[in-house]
């Protein structure tokens, strides 16, 4: 039991569910007006438990729903919408874990902000294409690149991750020989 209570206080720590820095603590508590985001994580105090419950539910529902919309794939405008909230689903489940803040904070850093960007706009562009517009090309050109902006904004959490692909595909691509 010692051993599981030890792992599981590591990966807390990995994730960042331990006390912020003091940097960060000094810098909140000269400020004495609240901000929209320290208020809303005052009102999201979970337990440990209750974040993890949280987090595996959201993941496992946007998964669910990401494999469903599989069986929809040659209807664009349903795959759209079930994938597009499988993948709302995903992004949202590690809110729990690290908290609505720290995610905020994560996907806004200047490594990513442009990943984040663009994943977002692609989510929103597949749901207007989906429920507005309800053009089948549309719709699969925006899930296509709602696709690419997932596989390119997951990869900005690994280090090297981007810059090692783009080298990959710059050299399969490169037509000088």
């Amino acid at each position: 039991m010692e051993k599981m209570n030890h792992a599981f206080e590591k990966m807390k720590m990995l994730v960042g569910m331990e006390a912020e820095d003091e940097e960060s603590a000094a810098v909140a508590e000269s400020n004495n007006s609240l901000s929209f985001m320290d208020d809303f994580n005052r009102q999201c105090a979970l337990t440990t438990k209750q974040r993890f419950y949280g987090f595996v539910i959201c993941l496992v529902s946007g998964l669910a729903c990401t494999l469903l919309s599989m069986l929809v794939f040659l209807h664009p405008i349903k795959f759209g919408i079930t994938f597009t909230f499988g993948n709302l689903l995903s992004l949202g489940s590690t809110a729990f874990l690290i908290g609505p803040k720290r995610q905020v904070t994560m996907m806004l850093d200047p490594v990513r902000i442009y990943a984040t960007a663009i994943y977002l706009a692609s989510m929103i562009i597949a749901l207007f294409c989906a429920f507005y517009v309800h053009n089948k090309l549309l719709t699969l050109l925006a899930i296509i690149l709602e696709f690419g902006a997932l596989i390119w904004y997951s990869l900005s959490y690994i280090p090297f991750a981007r810059s090692m692909v783009s080298k990959v595909l710059v050299g399969c691509f490169d037509t000088e020989f």
